[in-house]
């Protein structure tokens, strides 16, 4: 097998569950590489995260990969599998006499490796047994990503935070649900809404990436599920603002209603993090002069005219603080992004 190198991208896949037998699928986002699998040796890591999706049915079938996966596991480090992933821990032989979960359809594999199996009674359910953790699906990754950091020896402070986020149609996939998990992940109490809908809605999302043409494209991302009403919203109850990016900031932007939820926020000096095209509401808002931000580039006439200090995202993936305000430009600068975010609301995770 060829191994793909830095800088190369993994095209990945959007699963859900939408009233049929199994999953559909869908493109999802270009996962760029930041490391060749050949100059991996497993002794300069702490852990090992084996995401799903189709590609742990061909991976299960390589050497190379069994032979990490199994120098790992000889070394009793953190293994954090989810979904299909777990078809690769069967393949290494490292789930004997483990309890396990994974994708139901991964079962009968797990079994025959010896696994003690342990059904998913939603798709979050999650399993540790000592140093292995596992998971069923993408909607147990906030409990998965916790008990990961556990198992490495984390252990999180401070984060009795209450966190909304304000959703729309066709925001970004990834600008909603990485911080949204990620904050979830850290034991905040995190809450949803969207204008005109209600808790167990949901808005479609959409998947924003640059594949050679002149802006960005576009493709159908998961379906996001509201979690509060936000007719009822009582800002006085939250700590801080999240707001992403994607299309949805344009037409939220002309909602009073959003604005003045903003401004709360803004004028009570709470944390507000937004990402992207976000900025578009912040700056309808009014809520932006005399600050310093950055956005996605095509959104600096709005941040400008709101009377900002323009800050060029170079790289892309940067992201800055002014005051009670963080601000980033698209979902690479995820790490700075939530990272910032933590540092105003005083969370942290120490080993």
């Amino acid at each position: 097998m060829s191994w793909e190198k830095v800088g190369d991208i993994c095209r990945t896949a959007v699963h859900q569950l939408s009233g049929h037998q199994t999953y559909s699928e869908s493109r999802g986002h270009n996962f760029t590489l930041n490391a060749t699998f050949d100059d991996i040796e497993a002794s300069k890591y702490d852990g090992l995260v084996i995401p799903g999706g189709r590609a742990p049915e061909y991976l299960s079938m390589n050497e190379s990969v069994i032979h990490l996966v199994s120098k790992f596991s000889d070394s009793v480090k953190p293994i954090a599998s989810i979904c299909h992933g777990q078809l690769i821990l069967a393949a290494a032989g490292v789930v004997k006499a483990r309890r396990c979960t994974a994708y139901p359809a991964v079962k009968p594999a797990l079994v025959a490796a010896g696994a003690h199996w342990v059904e998913p009674e939603t798709m979050s359910a999650c399993v540790t047994d000592g140093n292995l953790v596992t998971a069923a699906t993408y909607e147990g990754h906030p409990e998965f990503i916790r008990l990961f950091v556990k198992v490495l020896g984390g252990t999180i402070t401070g984060s009795d935070r209450k966190i909304l986020f304000i959703c729309g149609d066709y925001m970004e996939d990834y600008e909603v649900m990485v911080p949204f998990q990620s904050l979830q992940a850290l034991e905040c109490q995190v809450d949803a809404v969207c204008p005109k809908k209600v808790p167990g809605d949901t808005c479609p999302t959409a998947i924003h990436d640059f594949e050679g043409d002149q802006t960005y494209s576009e493709k159908p991302g998961h379906d996001f599920t509201v979690t509060a009403n936000f007719e009822e919203v009582d800002p006085l109850t939250y700590d801080a603002l999240v707001i992403p990016g994607g299309r949805a900031p344009e037409y939220l932007a002309l909602d009073e209603k959003v604005l003045a939820l903003v401004k709360h926020f803004m004028e009570e000096g709470k944390p507000v993090a937004s990402i992207c095209h976000g900025q578009q509401i912040l700056s309808a808002a009014g809520v932006l002069k005399g600050r310093q931000c950055t956005a996605y580039p095509a959104v600096k006439l709005n941040v400008v005219l709101a009377g900002a200090t323009w800050l060029e995202p170079d790289p892309i993936h940067r992201c800055f603080t002014d005051g009670n305000l963080v601000t980033g430009a698209a979902w690479p600068g995820h790490p700075e992004f939530i990272s910032q975010l933590m540092s105003l609301l005083g969370i942290q995770v120490s080993f």
